[in-house]
């Protein structure tokens, strides 16, 4: 663990930061993990928060930088509680046992893989355990994924971009194509199609996640047009509307305005052009709930987007 850390080069980015002994690199990881908020989170796919909700661990700090970030006060400021290994352990005890969610949600995790491995030790000993979801942007390294299979029995991933220089431009991730389809590529190869029990809660398997960007809609049907030539078209797709400028997106075109109903239609009608039938496709009216806003989440633990 402590070697993971000395030289850091789990993101893309392979920093190669001295963690363990106080240095940062781009995302600021330090040596202890930093957790803003978890709880039961009723805000994800249905298969994934089931009846009794997700078990989300909203860690802090990120390898990206999005412009609209919706949880900017942990993401980007880094806001949270430092918290020791049996402490970690604590919150996925809690999770598990007290909450009784449907699964551990690991909600950008990639920076504390090697803290959260060792957390999770002792519960899996104890036969303590719920599948894991690895949520993430995308943004990831390919080896570090190869290194922590033990943390992924179901992959919730993001495909943001299709061409980098809108990663630069919105995330300051160029690269950002290239390791994101890696990335999904090996959840794939590794995990394959969506499995449920017989209560419909997802075991194993792979969500992509397609967020429709205001000015970017024609990079969602083009990352649907790989999905479909380069992976199958029976990837369970979840085409969302629910774009909302904040932060830094307020004060630049075109991220400073809602997803509008002709560039979400394209998306979904290229959806069922390219013959994907396993998902969902958010209603473009649908409000969203404002408990799932990151700016307004308050850190701690308790339910979320209830």
């Amino acid at each position: 663990m402590i070697s993971a850390l000395s030289n850091c080069t789990l993101c893309p980015r392979r920093c190669g930061a001295d963690r363990a002994h106080g240095e940062t690199g781009f995302c600021g990881s330090g040596a202890k993990a930093r957790v803003f908020r978890w709880g039961p989170h009723f805000g994800e796919e249905p298969p994934l928060t089931g009846e009794r909700g997700s078990g989300a661990v909203f860690f802090s700090r990120c390898t990206m930088r999005c412009i609209y970030c919706q949880n900017s006060p942990w993401s980007w400021r880094g806001e949270g509680e430092d918290v020791e290994i049996p402490r970690l352990t604590g919150i996925f005890r809690e999770l598990a046992t007290e909450s009784k969610c449907e699964n551990w949600n690991l909600v950008s995790p990639a920076p504390w893989l090697p803290l959260i491995r060792e957390a999770v030790k002792p519960l899996i000993s104890a036969d303590i355990r719920l599948p894991f979801v690895y949520n993430t942007s995308g943004f990831e390294s390919a080896e570090t994924l190869d290194a922590f299979p033990d943390l992924c029995d179901i992959a919730l991933c993001d495909l943001r971009y299709s061409r980098n220089a809108t990663a630069r431009e919105a995330s300051c991730a160029d690269g950002y194509v290239e390791a994101s389809r890696a990335a999904f590529k090996r959840f794939w190869n590794r995990l394959g199609p969506l499995e449920t029990d017989s209560r419909g809660v997802a075991r194993r398997g792979v969500i992509c996640r397609i967020l429709v960007l205001p000015g970017h809609a024609a990079e969602a049907v083009e990352n649907l047009a790989w999905l479909a030539a380069n992976v199958s078209n029976a990837v369970h797709v979840s085409v969302m509307s629910q774009y909302t400028p904040v932060y830094m997106a307020k004060e630049k075109p075109p991220w400073d305005r809602t997803v509008a109903a002709e560039e979400y239609a394209e998306v979904t009608e290229a959806a069922a052009d390219f013959g994907f039938e396993n998902g969902w496709m958010q209603d473009f009216e649908s409000n969203r709930p404002s408990g799932l806003l990151g700016e307004q989440m308050t850190p701690g633990s308790g339910a979320a987007g209830l």
